[in-house]
């Protein structure tokens, strides 16, 4: 391709002036140059189709709490009879957990996974239509009920708060219906009082731990006195203690630092109160369709009071009205019950999606003949890392990646089942190990078999 660069005096070095005032076209290498003038210069270039690099963010990224991974799982937690179990089996597409009308129907978490919808990932698998089709998914876990002074062992309320520490973030659930069929632990419904008893529950299973933690290092301290406690042990144990005892989440309850962060990870990883906490209100459908609840202002005051947070109003007894609806294939009795929501349709999905936020995953796409498929990595992956979801090999012996953004192929590839019209867009790039993949982003992976050296295994792709 031939481009002019005018005004070639306004610099002396004319790579620099087109890099400087025409940011598109980075990264591109001359190959030859044909003719000059003193007002333009005409090159021919191969390029490279490197994206310029993004801008740094506005100062250092907070660490997060918890463990990062593609294999994190989203727990249901609340008091018994709130519709835990009956949302888990509407949210399952493999499991029925048992949903009954007494506590401690559910003692053994139940297990799950969902698929997260996503338009984009349909719209690959249509235009590619290949035999496999594999979305992305979120884990879920089915957590039986506590009650007031689980922490202490009332109920089965320490193997609960054991599953409850095992997953990597909350769905908090909250009942905010009344009916007399469905029987209440403390025979009143009175949401914010059920929002204190779980999250005082779980502050006191918390502060039991980070006391055990500190005198375990203290004592350590005393036996050896050539060991020393740094100050900023203090500052944050003092301030986790405080919080914890006031019955505030740490996750939320406060601006933390990065060495905060970074000391707590270190600390007291086990604290259940760190996650990421999504609170689920469940209402009646009537309530639901009309958007009339009487309780979710005074929910939504609590969370604020609480260090805030992601609060989703949803009804479990209209969403099992429309999975029968559907399963009845009652396309009239579908459409008047959606009709009544005025647009709004299931919560269900922004559930799944919300979820699998909280959690900060991500997917890229893989998409041919064969297979369309999205691959979970965790928000900040780069490039090697997300080729090891795939397989390790394709981490040990990653030489690069070749990907577009999921828009950049809607909008060049005119539906046809080829990068060919991404590439001559100039729109498909090649990234180095230190890219950070994005998500949508559609790759293709070059490797050399682990082990084999340079060479070996030389032009692998997927």
């Amino acid at each position: 391709e031939n481009h002019k660069v005018p005004n070639l005096e306004q610099s002396a070095n004319p790579l620099q002036w087109q890099a400087t005032h025409h940011p598109h076209y980075h990264y591109f290498v001359t190959k030859q140059i044909l003719q000059s003038t003193k007002h333009q210069l005409t090159v021919t270039s191969t390029y490279l189709n490197t994206m310029p690099p993004k801008k740094a963010k506005d100062g250092p990224e907070v660490p997060r709490f918890g463990r990062v991974g593609n294999a994190l799982k989203m727990g249901i937690v609340g008091l018994p009879n709130v519709g835990k179990s009956s949302m888990f089996n509407l949210l399952s597409e493999s499991a029925q957990a048992d949903a009954e009308n007494y506590p401690f129907c559910t003692i053994d978490p139940n297990t799950t996974r969902c698929a997260v919808p996503d338009k984009r990932y349909q719209s690959l698998c249509n235009i590619w239509n290949p035999p496999s089709k594999y979305p992305a998914y979120l884990h879920l876990v089915d957590i039986a009920g506590l009650i007031k002074g689980a922490s202490e062992g009332a109920g089965l309320g320490n193997a609960f708060l054991s599953h409850i520490q095992a997953v990597d973030g909350i769905f908090h659930l909250v009942r905010a219906f009344d009916s007399k069929e469905v029987t209440h632990v403390d025979d009143t419904v009175n949401p914010e009082r059920d929002l204190e008893t779980i999250t005082g529950e779980l502050c006191k299973k918390d502060l039991a731990y980070v006391i055990q933690q500190r005198e375990h290092r203290e004592n350590d301290v005393k036996k050896n006195p050539t060991m020393k406690l740094p100050p900023l042990f203090f500052t944050v144990m003092d301030k986790v203690q405080t919080m914890l005892e006031n019955n505030q989440p740490l996750a939320k309850g406060c601006e933390w630092t990065a060495p905060e962060v970074e000391k707590i990870n270190e600390l007291i990883p086990g604290c259940i109160t760190l996650k990421p906490t999504v609170y689920l209100v469940n209402c009646s459908e009537k309530s639901f369709i009309t958007g009339g609840n009487k309780y979710l202002a005074k929910i939504k005051d609590w969370v604020k009071s609480h260090g805030g947070g992601l609060v989703l109003p949803f009804s479990v007894q209209f969403e099992e009205h429309l999975a029968d609806l559907r399963k009845a294939e009652d396309v009239d009795g579908e459409k008047a019950l959606l009709d009544q929501l005025k647009g709004r349709g299931s919560v269900l999905p922004r559930i799944i999606k919300c979820g699998y936020k909280q959690l900060k995953l991500m997917y890229y796409f893989t998409a041919g003949e064969k297979e369309v498929r999205c691959w979970t990595v965790a928000q900040g992956a780069t490039a090697p890392q997300a080729a090891g979801v795939i397989h390790t090999d394709f981490e040990a012996g990653f030489i690069k990646l070749e990907c577009c953004s999921y828009d950049d192929f809607m909008e060049h590839s005119n539906g046809q089942k080829s990068m060919a019209n991404i590439k001559a867009a100039g729109k498909y790039r090649q990234e180095g190990k230190n890219y950070i993949v994005q998500d949508g982003d559609i790759c293709h992976f070059l490797f050399n078999k682990a082990g084999g050296g340079k060479g070996a295994g030389g032009g692998k792709k997927k």
